[in-house]
């Protein structure tokens, strides 16, 4: 029996990592091939550089007795996107791959925050459970600033916590606190205090890139620091969404965020729910998970092919859920560093099982 192949699209760096067999703390080789085995679907590697359609083939990692190694192969029905491509040509390049009949989900995985605002914005449910989000300029800044105590200014289409600042109404004024620079590893914060003039740094940011405004939710607190929610919802062996796992991320005692990479914590949810012992645990799980839900299936109308996202989910004192953004890019790792195994090689699976679901001839919901 003839082994289908399912293709893993990956970028430059993971993929130059395959066969020298280099750990990968952002994305487990292994966990795609020990899904595919037990599955019966063989992941493949490749870049969309790697792809000629004039042949329908790709020049791929495939896996062998003597390790990975480089082949030409029919390119494969059934496509999950683990890449991030920015720019319009690449965008182009994966729309036509549709036009060959190839199932390509997750297809565009970087979708500014406020257009994802927006897109949630369009179901009259979930208008409760949204912060109010505008575009970052100086007028709107000013109305955010008479509305709101405290705000989250942050790239539009930045990550994990990159560049993000965040301003509160203090006794006489507005505290501001802003990265010294938009590196990854940034240690070094600044503390500016203002009256009514909005500070020139900020102003300056925010014309550089495209910045959006938030009103900051009230979270909840562990150990009296905030914390919010990692929930991985995907589709699985049937093609529907459900969630996968969920993990709480805490922010430091020196930092507003959350990110790992930012120097917050990972937990697990029933350890943080402990601290509230007036809440019914289960109750507040369903309720994030029927929220999860309700928010990828609002944006599965308008987002096509979307199939893997990693949901920030916030809740209040009393367990209400609270969106913050989309990921369409999970980073999975979150749960293998709170000490969820079995969730962690879930949310490799999971896709798989969806890919598999694709390639026995179910049809993308």
């Amino acid at each position: 029996m003839v082994i289908p192949y399912v293709g893993i699209l990956v970028n430059n760096a993971l993929y130059t990592s395959i066969p020298l067999n280099q750990h990968q703390t952002y994305e487990a080789i292994p966990l795609y091939l020990q899904a595919g085995k037990e599955l019966g679907i063989a992941p493949c590697f490749f870049r969309i550089q790697d792809v000629r359609m004039d042949t329908l083939t790709v020049h791929a990692y495939v896996q062998k007795e003597q390790g990975f190694i480089q082949e030409w192969i029919p390119l494969p029905s059934v496509i999950h996107n683990r890449a991030i491509y920015l720019d319009n040509k690449s965008y182009l390049k994966l729309e036509a791959w549709n036009e060959y009949g190839i199932n390509l989900f997750n297809r565009w995985n970087r979708y500014g925050k406020l257009y994802i605002h927006n897109q949630l914005m369009k179901d009259e449910s979930l208008l409760p459970y949204l912060p109010e989000t505008l575009p970052a300029t100086q007028e709107n800044l000013s109305k955010m600033m008479k509305n709101h105590n405290s705000l989250i200014i942050k790239p539009n289409k930045s990550s994990i916590g990159r560049g993000v600042m965040k301003m509160d109404r203090i006794r006489d004024g507005w505290r501001l606190v802003y990265p010294k620079n938009l590196k990854l590893k940034n240690r070094v914060w600044n503390r500016l205090f203002f009256r009514k003039v909005i500070p020139r740094i900020l102003l300056n940011n925010i014309k550089k890139v495209p910045y959006i405004i938030q009103q900051r939710l009230p979270l909840a607190a562990y150990d009296e620091r905030p914390f919010d929610l990692r929930v991985s919802v995907q589709r699985g062996a049937d093609g529907n969404w459900g969630v996968t796992g969920i993990v709480a991320k805490v922010a430091s005692r020196k930092l507003f965020l959350t990110n790992a990479a930012q120097g917050g914590q990972v937990r697990q949810l029933p350890e943080v729910l402990l601290q509230y012992p007036e809440l019914n645990a289960s109750a507040v799980q369903e309720a994030i998970h029927a929220f999860a839900l309700r928010v990828v299936q609002q944006l599965s109308v308008n987002l096509p092919h979307l199939a893997d996202v990693g949901l920030d989910i916030g809740i209040d004192k009393d367990g209400k859920p609270l969106f913050i953004e989309c990921n369409g890019k999970d980073q999975r790792y979150t749960f293998l560093k709170a000490n969820m195994q079995e969730v962690w090689e879930a949310t490799y699976k999971k896709p798989m099982a969806y890919a598999k679901y694709l390639i026995d001839g179910g049809q993308p919901r």
